[in-house]
C-alpha cells in the first residue's frame, strides 16, 4: 500500500481520526491522533512531531523533539473505537538528522531485515509465534509500604467448583487439564472466535484458535508465519486486539507468563526458517530433514541462548515459568517433536516450506521487533561461524538422570542472570550496527534499576507464611 492508496482507504472507510503508533522501548504500543483532516501524501515523507522525553527508555528532557514517519503498508480501520479511525504504525527519525532513532524497535528489526540480506546468507526470515494468553472476569493487585497483595478470578477456575455463582453451573477446568475440552468445560470458544475474526478483518492471517493447557481461560490464536518487521507489526495489532475484544465482553486479557501458581504458565514458542529467493535454507536432508545450515543456526541460538532471553523473556515473571521440571523447556538442547528441549523441530509436515524449527523459550511479554531480531541475530552468527549445536536430545529431558542432567546447560534462573549474560555477550548482536550498544546498555540499566532492584526490595506475601513467627 502507497501514501495514495492509505488517502484512498481513509476517503472510502469515511476516516475522521488518524491514529499514529509505536512501541517504546519495552514494547508497550504508544498513540496520538491527528485528525483526518491532517492526511496527505507529504505526512508520509515529513512525519509528524511528539515528545519523546515522555517515553520509557528514550530521550532526555533537553532532546525531546522526534518525528514519527508512518508506514503506509500498515494501514488499517480500528474496530474498537467509536469514530471511524486508521491507524499507521510507525519510525522514529530524529527532527534535525532525519536519521532514524537507535532505540525505536522498529528500526532495529528493519535493520535487522538489511543485513541478513547484505550478509548474502539470505534475503527474508520468518517468524511463526504461538502467543498464549489468560481471560480472566477479575484481577485486583496493588503494593505499598505495608502490603502486596493480588487476587485474580476466572468464571473456569478450578479453584470456583464451590462457589456460590447463583447457581453454579460446574463445568470448571482441572488444573492443567485445559487443553483441548470442548464447551461447556471451554467456555470462551465464542470469544475466542470472535479475537480470531476481528484479527482477520484487520488483515492478520490466522490458522487456528484453541483452549490452552491451563485452567482459567488459556488461550492461544496461531497467526501464519511471516517476514520479521510485518510478524512483529502483526503481533502487537494481535495483542491489541485480544485485549479490547476481551474488554468489549467485560472481561480482561493478559499476557503476563506466569499470573497463576500450580498451573501452566503462558508462552510464546517461536517458529523461525531463513530463505533466499524461494529456497528455504533450512530444508535438508540431515537431522529431522534439516540442512546444514539449520543446524548451525540452531548452534547460533542455543550458544547466545542466555543473553537472548533477556530479549525473548524480558520480565522478573518470565522466570517463574521458566522453571526446571515443569512445562517450559529450560534445557538449551535441540530436537525433533521433543518439547521438552529448548529448540524442537516440528514433523508435522515433510515439505520445504514448512521446514523451521521453534525456540520455545520466549514469551509473549517481550518487545517482538527486539525479540525477532535478536533472535535471527543468533542464527545469522551460528551459520557464518557454522557453530555446531552438538548431538541431538532425542529423549525426555525431564526425566533424566541428575548426573546427566546437570551437563546440560539450562536457561537463566532469573531476568537478572539474564541481563548479566547480554551484558557480557552481545557482540552478535552489534553486527551490521542492527542493535547499537547505547540500546543494549539502556535496556540492562532499565531493567535493573526499575524491574529486578524493585522487586528485590520489596517483601513477597509468601515470606510471610514463611517467615512471619521466626
Amino acid at each position: 500500500m502507497y501514501p495514495a492508496d492509505v488517502l484512498a482507504l481513509a476517503k472510502e472507510k469515511q476516516v475522521r481520526v488518524v491514529d499514529l503508533r509505536f512501541l517504546d522501548l519495552l514494547g508497550t504500543w504508544q498513540h496520538f491522533s491527528v485528525p483526518a483532516t491532517v492526511l496527505s501524501e507529504e505526512m508520509f515523507e515529513d512525519g509528524v512531531g511528539f515528545d519523546g522525553s515522555s517515553i520509557r527508555g528514550w530521550r532526555t528532557i533537553d532532546q525531546s523533539d522526534m518525528l514519527v514517519i508512518p508506514d503506509p503498508a500498515t494501514a488499517w480501520i480500528d474496530p474498537f473505537l467509536a469514530q471511524p479511525t486508521l491507524v499507521l504504525s510507525c519510525n522514529v527519525v530524529d527532527t534535525i538528522t532525519r536519521e532514524e532513532y537507535g532505540r525505536d524497535p522498529r528500526n532495529v528489526a528493519r535493520r535487522a531485515e538489511n543485513y541478513l540480506r547484505a550478509s548474502g546468507v539470505g534475503d527474508r526470515v520468518f517468524f511463526g509465534p504461538e502467543a498464549e494468553f489468560f481471560i480472566f472476569d477479575d484481577v485486583r493487585f496493588g503494593t505499598g509500604t505495608n502490603y502486596g497483595v493480588y487476587q485474580i478470578d476466572s468464571r473456569e477456575g478450578a479453584w470456583n467448583t464451590d462457589s456460590d455463582e447463583g447457581p453454579n453451573l460446574g463445568f470448571k477446568v482441572r488444573a492443567k487439564e485445559g487443553y483441548f475440552p470442548v464447551p461447556p468445560t471451554d467456555q470462551f470458544q465464542d470469544l475466542r472466535t470472535e479475537m480470531m475474526l476481528t484479527m482477520m478483518e484487520a488483515g492478520l492471517e490466522c490458522e487456528a484458535q484453541h483452549h490452552e493447557v491451563a485452567t482459567a481461560g488459556q488461550s492461544e490464536i496461531d497467526l501464519h508465519f511471516d517476514t520479521l518487521v510485518k510478524m512483529a507489526d502483526d503481533l502487537t495489532k494481535y495483542k491489541y486486539i485480544v485485549k479490547n475484544v476481551a474488554r468489549r465482553h467485560g472481561l480482561c486479557a493478559t499476557f503476563m507468563a506466569k499470573p497463576l501458581f500450580e498451573d501452566n504458565g503462558s508462552g510464546m514458542h517461536c517458529h523461525m526458517s531463513i530463505w533466499k529467493g524461494d529456497k528455504n535454507l533450512f530444508f535438508g536432508d540431515g537431522y529431522a530433514g534439516l540442512s546444514e545450515v539449520a543446524l548451525w543456526a540452531i548452534g547460533g541460538v542455543l550458544k547466545h541462548a542466555r543473553a537472548l532471553l533477556a530479549f525473548t523473556n524480558p520480565t522478573t515473571n518470565s522466570y517463574k515459568r521458566l522453571v526446571p521440571g515443569f512445562e517450559a523447556p529450560v534445557n538449551l538442547a535441540y530436537s525433533s517433536r521433543n518439547r521438552s528441549a529448548a529448540v524442537r523441530i516440528p514433523t508435522y509436515s515433510p515439505s520445504e516450506k514448512a521446514k523451521r524449527f521453534e525456540f520455545r523459550c520466549p514469551d509473549a511479554t517481550c518487545n517482538p521487533y527486539l525479540a525477532f531480531s535478536a533472535l535471527m541475530m543468533a542464527a545469522l552468527d551460528g551459520i557464518t561461524n557454522k557453530i555446531d549445536p552438538g548431538k541431538p536430545m532425542d529423549k525426555n529431558i525431564y526425566d533424566l538422570p541428575p548426573e546427566i542432567l546437570k551437563e546440560i546447560p539450562s536457561t537463566p534462573a532469573t531476568l537478572a542472570d539474564a541481563l548479566d549474560a547480554l551484558e557480557s555477550d552481545h557482540d552478535f548482536l552489534l553486527k551490521g550496527d542492527v542493535f547499537s550498544l547505547d540500546l543494549i546498555e539502556t535496556w540492562i540499566d532499565y531493567k535493573r534499576k526499575n524491574e529486578v532492584e524493585q522487586l528485590m526490595i520489596r517483601p513477597h506475601p509468601h515470606e510471610f507464611s514463611m517467615y512471619f513467627d521466626a
